[in-house]
């Protein structure tokens, strides 16, 4: 009785349970029903109002673009009618054209008629007069000339005269005022002579090794530099003398540098002599470099410059030459400049106007026209190759810049203390010797020496032999005698030298 009790109890309880859950299932499903119904009447709320909010935009838009079009359209509207008036202005202004093509093609051809009558009258005007005067028009013309120039012949001479004489005073002024603005712009040193360089000896025993035993030293030094060594009884120097100052510079590097270091003999002498002379040829390089900045000259070839600067070591009358180039090619560009010449030619042509002086030795003919031939051979323009040859009275000088660089020769030349007469005498002689036996076959090397007085020939030793270099002094001698003035007797000394030299390994 008691279990059906507890049954009926579970049953009771589980109805009761089921009943509950049941209610509250339901009750969970009313409520989820109703969010979801809220959720549903707010979509459907928002959306009604993002339509209308598209609907109110699309609205505006569609607005705006019908007042864009219709402003547009107005904006063609008057583009047409601005661009029908145009066409109507163009289609009159044609038409007036037109009309006025054809009143001138009307006027120009009444002109042509008129034209016509009136030569057709002046043709008859003409004949009548030459049967009035019984003279043909040429012949009146030229009878008319005749009188006109007899009545005013006179007067033309004169008037002629008259202004010849006005342009020769003007520019003989002119030309005298621009030489000497130039001169006084100008400032240049004047001529001293040298032909000897003396350098100085620490001591004594010093003279004692540049001399050598029996002077074989002294020797050496005047074969390979060809420089007179004088070693007498003045004491602390010795004094090198060449008309070639070159030469002089060459023997007076070797021989300090031979005193310096101490060591003196043959082999070491033409060693040394070899490194003096490639120090010269640095100097020259740069004395050539200084002197066309000095002028003011650019765009010369390095070659050209090498040759200018040699003539660092040369002189004409006492005178420097490539002082004496600088100096004029500063007075070149001032003239040039006050004249109306091309300064730049001017100052060129005077720079390298005695270039050909550095090369006398090695090629034939006066140093003007040598220098034409260097200018020539380095690609200069003919104005210049002209003007610089033209310094002279063998050359006709046609252009300005010539006559520029003419005159400034000879200003540079003339003006006093520039130069001196002896010296010029003195080197020219010199030459001529050496010249006169360097055109002997056979021979190496030729040294005027001792002002003169001798003539020292090396010639080769395979050329020549022995009963060879008698018979060459001999013509040497005859051939002075006879193409050369001089004072006093001359010695002409040929030098043999055979050298052997092998080599132990």
């Amino acid at each position: 009785m008691i279990w059906v009790i507890v049954v009926a109890i579970g049953v009771a309880a589980g109805a009761v349970g089921y009943g509950y859950k049941s209610y509250t299932l339901k009750r969970m499903a009313d409520t989820a029903e109703a969010q979801a119904q809220k959720v549903l009447d707010e979509a459907k709320n928002k959306t009604k109002e993002i339509l209308l909010e598209a609907k109110t935009e699309g609205i505006k838009i569609a607005e705006a673009a019908k007042k864009e079009e219709t402003e547009r359209r107005k904006q063609l509207l008057e583009t047409e009618n601005r661009l029908s008036s145009r066409e109507e202005m163009l289609d009159k202004k044609l038409e007036d054209l037109d009309k006025r093509g054809e009143s001138v093609r009307k006027s120009e051809a009444e002109l042509e008629d008129l034209k016509t009558e009136i030569k057709e009258i002046r043709d008859k005007q003409i004949t009548n007069l030459q049967k009035i005067a019984k003279l043909t028009k040429d012949s009146a013309k030229e009878k008319l000339l005749q009188m006109t120039e007899k009545e005013i012949k006179q007067d033309l001479i004169d008037l002629v005269q008259k202004l010849q004489d006005e342009a020769n005073e003007e520019a003989e002024d002119r030309a005298r005022d621009i030489i000497t603005t130039a001169m006084e712009r100008v400032a240049s040193d004047q001529t001293t002579e040298r032909t000897v360089t003396t350098v100085d000896l620490p001591d004594d025993e010093m003279k004692g090794r540049v001399i050598g035993k029996e002077g074989r030293n002294i020797q050496a030094l005047e074969r390979v530099t060809g420089v007179d060594v004088i070693v007498d009884e003045t004491p602390g120097i010795v004094i090198l003398s060449s008309f070639d100052p070159i030469r002089r510079q060459v023997a007076r590097v070797a021989l300090e540098k031979l005193i310096a270091d101490g060591r003196i003999n043959p082999a070491r002498i033409e060693e040394v002599v070899e490194k003096a002379q490639g120090e010269v040829d640095k100097i020259v390089k740069e004395a050539g470099e200084q002197a066309v900045k000095e002028a003011g000259v650019v765009g010369m070839p390095p070659e050209m410059v090498k040759i200018l600067g040699s003539l660092k070591f040369r002189t004409s009358y006492g005178q420097n030459v490539l002082k004496h180039s600088v100096e004029m090619s500063q007075l070149a560009g001032m003239i040039a400049a006050d004249a109306g010449a091309d300064v730049r030619i001017s100052k060129y042509a005077a720079l390298i106007h005695d270039i050909g002086k550095a090369m006398t030795h090695e090629m034939d003919g006066s140093h003007h026209h040598i220098s034409r031939k260097i200018a020539e051979q380095y690609g200069l323009e003919e104005a210049i190759c002209h003007a610089a040859e033209a310094h002279h009275d063998d050359i006709e000088a046609t252009t300005p810049e010539a006559l520029v660089v003419k005159v400034t020769d000879a200003v540079s030349a003339a003006r006093p203390g520039a130069r001196g007469d002896t010296l010029e005498n003195y080197v020219k002689r010199m030459t001529e010797l050496e010249t006169l036996a360097n055109a002997f076959p056979g021979v190496n090397k030729t040294y005027a020496v001792s002002a003169g007085r001798e003539i020292r020939i090396f010639v080769t030793p395979e050329d020549i032999d022995d009963l060879s270099a008698i018979k060459m002094a001999r013509d040497i001698a005859d051939k002075i005698e006879a193409t050369l003035n001089f004072p006093g007797t001359i010695k002409v000394n040929v030098i043999r030298e055979t050298r052997a030299i092998e080599y132990a390994k």
